[in-house]
C-alpha cells in the first residue's frame, strides 16, 4: 500500500476524550479517496458511492502525524474500488482500515460514465508520453 498523505492532528480534530475524532479521520479518508480517484481517472467529477465497514483499531492524540494509504482493489466500468489504511506515524499503529470504498466516475450530466481505465497509472508515466 502506498501512503500518499500525511495529516497533523490539531486541537480541532479531537473528540471529548482528547483523541482523534472519528469523523475527522473519515473526512480525511473520503477526501484522499476522491483525490486518488480524480488522478487515476483524470476526471474531477467523481463521487463516493459506498464505504464498507470501518474498523477503528487505535487512535492518535494532538501533535501526532497520521498517514493515509490507498490501494486499488478493482477497476469497474465507471467505478474504482479502493481500500484504505490510516496509521499513526508516531506510534506506528494502524488507526483504521476500510476494505472497500467505491468511487464513481461521472460525466457532465452527473451520471456514471465509463472511464476506460484498467490499471493503475502514475502521473510521471503520463508525462513521458
Amino acid at each position: 500500500m502506498r501512503f500518499h498523505t500525511r495529516k497533523w492532528v490539531k486541537p480541532g480534530d479531537l473528540n471529548a476524550n482528547e483523541t482523534l475524532f472519528g469523523g475527522a479521520v473519515l473526512a480525511w479518508v473520503d477526501e484522499e479517496a476522491a483525490l486518488y480517484t480524480i488522478i487515476q481517472l483524470e476526471n474531477k467529477k467523481v463521487v463516493t458511492k459506498y464505504m464498507s465497514e470501518i474498523n477503528f483499531m487505535s487512535s492518535a492524540k494532538e501533535g501526532d502525524i497520521v498517514e493515509i494509504g490507498i490501494e486499488v482493489v478493482k477497476f469497474g466500468v465507471s467505478s474504482l474500488t479502493l481500500n484504505c489504511e490510516v496509521r499513526n506515524k508516531m506510534t506506528r499503529e494502524t488507526i483504521l482500515t476500510v476494505d472497500n470504498i467505491i468511487m464513481v466516475n461521472l460525466g457532465d450530466d452527473g451520471k456514471p460514465k465509463p472511464h476506460g481505465k484498467t490499471k493503475i497509472e502514475f502521473v510521471k508515466d503520463r508525462l513521458e508520453e
